[in-house]
């Protein structure tokens, strides 16, 4: 058996699978956090905003597809545990390369599996999202949080972030306007969906200087998804509020959240954020509304954004929080929930549209000042 134990000495007890190394030899807390997605368990896995924290799944049956490289979101993980009801052998796929198991154990996640994932997620649900430390036994996590204080990092971690992003920038070939992505957690399938809108991407480090970004001349930026609260990233801001007024520009999830950081507003955290692939949206000049993909723990404050030139234009129609602005002087818009959808609906997709417009726009009124 082994056990995920909280600081109130609320325990859940499972069996292991994956890979205990780290675990057993180095305790650390970490983040709980829960999605609600039926499938997609590969692409949360491999979603590096999900970096530096324990996700349950609430799917009871989890792995029954196996695992097909070629969906991963990124070529590595920086999951911190995998909590299940039922994990599958994947037996059920017929072009499966591996199984979940298989990435977990050679990616460094440990897993607990046979946990009652329902009273879990109730339990986060009740509480909001908690740090909870995974045990061999229930004696450990005691001990564990007995001398938490002993654990207090002497200094500021490194943020997520930076252990997510590329460690160098690089450029995918293609012929249309050069887009400059800034990765802070970047997933594959945005970066396939601007190319399959016939643009050309290149990938820089989270910790880029808008001059860096700007002297490979691109055409638009795109500000990605990441791990971790926005405001500890004070470097990042600043790349993008140098970016701002010189090139048309798309926040996704993390990105949405430092573009209103970068106008002088605010953002705060959920109570357990919003993970799933069922979350409704509307379009407050519409009224049109759409399924939406999300993976985020924090929130753009809309009180904060009076005067910093954004409109809201999108609305959470669960809880009322902001899932996307645009800006009413520059070529900006931004969406707080993932347009590419994966795992999710993929009737947002459409936002990759509008930015291709925007960079099409741009290019045609630099070529005119010439």
């Amino acid at each position: 058996m082994a056990y995920l134990v909280f600081k109130d000495g609320t325990t859940f007890e499972g069996e292991e699978f994956g890979d205990w190394a780290k675990s057993s030899s180095q305790l650390e807390e970490q983040e709980v956090v829960f999605n609600t997605s039926m499938s997609g368990y590969q692409e949360m896995v491999t979603d590096l905003s999900y970096a530096g924290q324990i996700l349950v799944l609430t799917q009871p049956l989890i792995g029954n597809y196996g695992w097909h490289h070629e969906e991963n979101e990124a070529d590595k993980t920086r999951l911190q545990g995998l909590i299940l009801r039922e994990l599958s052998e994947g037996e059920g796929s017929l072009h499966g390369e591996g199984s979940l198991e298989d990435y977990c154990q050679q990616h460094g996640v440990p897993g607990l599996k046979g946990v009652d994932t329902r009273a879990l997620t109730r339990y986060l649900r009740q509480f909001g999202t908690l740090p909870g430390v995974l045990v061999h036994t229930k004696k450990d996590g005691q001990e564990y949080w007995a001398n938490s204080h002993k654990h207090s990092p002497t200094g500021l971690k490194e943020h997520w972030a930076y252990k997510s992003t590329v460690k160098e920038a690089y450029e995918i070939p293609g012929s249309g306007p050069l887009i400059a992505v800034l990765d802070f957690g970047v997933k594959r399938n945005i970066i396939r969906n601007l190319q399959e809108k016939g643009l050309r991407v290149m990938v820089f480090p989270a910790r880029s200087t808008a001059e860096e970004i700007l002297k490979n001349h691109p055409s638009g930026v795109v500000i990605s998804n990441g791990p971790g609260d926005p405001e500890e990233l004070p470097e990042g801001v600043a790349t993008v509020r140098g970016l701002y007024e010189k090139l048309p520009i798309l926040g996704i999830c993390l990105g949405h959240q430092l573009l209103a950081l970068a106008a002088g507003g605010k953002t705060y955290k959920l109570p357990y954020g919003h993970r799933g692939g069922n979350h409704p949206v509307i379009d407050i000049r519409t009224g049109k509304a759409t399924m939406t993909s999300q993976n985020h723990g924090y929130a753009v404050q809309e009180e904060s954004l009076e005067g910093s030139g954004f409109e809201v234009t999108l609305r959470n129609l669960n809880d009322g929080t902001v899932e996307g602005m645009e800006h009413g002087s520059y070529p900006i818009l931004s969406v707080q929930f993932h347009p590419e959808g994966a795992p999710g609906p993929e009737e947002n997709a459409e936002i990759f549209d509008r930015f291709r417009e925007l960079v099409v726009n741009y290019c045609s009124s630099r070529k005119g000042r010439r």
